[in-house]
């Protein structure tokens, strides 16, 4: 079980890599945006030069509130990895932590999937040690991350996503 508390280590650095890449690239797009909408502003008094540099200046604001959002994300991510992680038993209730793996029988036959329960990066696709394997990360406010909470191995969760309906069996966790 040592070895699935690095595993999970793992898969939370590697969130906060692309949740600081998406703030580095934010930042850059708020610089520029800012820039250009100075730049409008000041070369010209037309009328239409005034309308870009305006929309310029409403983009800045929305990637500054994009960085900030990931900054804010990046943070609770990071209180989240500083504590101990939880050691998952087949009994354990699903929490905050828990990678779960689960199975459906559909048309194409057995489908499984694996499920990183964390505070935030719901949707974010990570993928294991050396490339190998892949899971996607979810939230206890995601569809997925609230028909999870409080379940146990050998239960059955119906979510809905994109409109259609999924039942899913839980058949590990760690």
């Amino acid at each position: 079980m040592a070895a699935m508390g690095i595993q999970k280590k793992f898969f939370i650095d590697q969130l906060a890599s692309q949740l600081r890449e998406t703030a580095r690239i934010a930042r850059a797009a708020e610089e520029d945006a800012r820039e250009a909408a100075a730049t409008l502003a000041t070369e010209s008094e037309k009328r239409e030069d005034s309308r870009s540099a305006l929309e310029y200046g409403s983009l800045a604001t929305g990637q500054a509130a994009r960085h900030k959002k990931t900054q804010d994300e990046l943070e609770a991510l990071t209180r989240f990895g500083e504590q101990p992680m939880t050691t998952f038993k087949r009994d354990t209730p699903l929490s905050m932590g828990a990678l779960v793996d689960v199975a459906t029988e559909g048309e194409n036959g057995r489908e499984e999937r694996s499920f990183l329960l964390l505070p935030v990066g719901a949707g974010t696709e990570l993928s294991g040690p050396d490339g190998d394997g892949f899971l996607s990360v979810i939230t206890p406010q995601s569809p997925v991350g609230k028909a999870l909470m409080g379940k146990r191995v050998g239960d059955s969760v119906e979510v809905n996503i994109r409109g259609q309906w999924r039942e899913w069996n839980i058949v590990d966790v760690g």
